[in-house]
């Protein structure tokens, strides 16, 4: 059997499969583009993601609630931890 080749993408496909396994296509598809995504439900091309986002989440940005207070925490420390290791390295 001869080795067939791919016509959208030009892969080499084996002898038994049913479609590219570079590309997806196949003889009932007729070796479209759109053959690798048909079944993705994927959104198209007038798809609005910044809309998406503000419907989904509201416009507010999200704030993490207590993570300044926990790194001015983190800061303290440190700083404590220096001195008293410089305390007692003189003493």
């Amino acid at each position: 059997m001869p080795t067939k080749f791919c016509p959208n993408c030009g892969e080499e496909i084996p002898a038994k499969a049913k479609a590219c396994p570079g590309c997806g296509s196949d003889e009932k598809t007729g070796w479209s583009e759109e053959t690798r995504t048909d079944g993705l439900d994927l959104p198209d091309d007038s798809f609005d993601y910044n809309e998406y986002i503000k419907r989904e989440f509201g416009s507010r940005k999200a704030i993490p609630y207590g993570q300044k207070k926990f790194w001015w925490i983190v800061a303290v420390l440190l700083l404590l931890a220096f001195l008293w290791a410089g305390f007692h390295w003189l003493f």
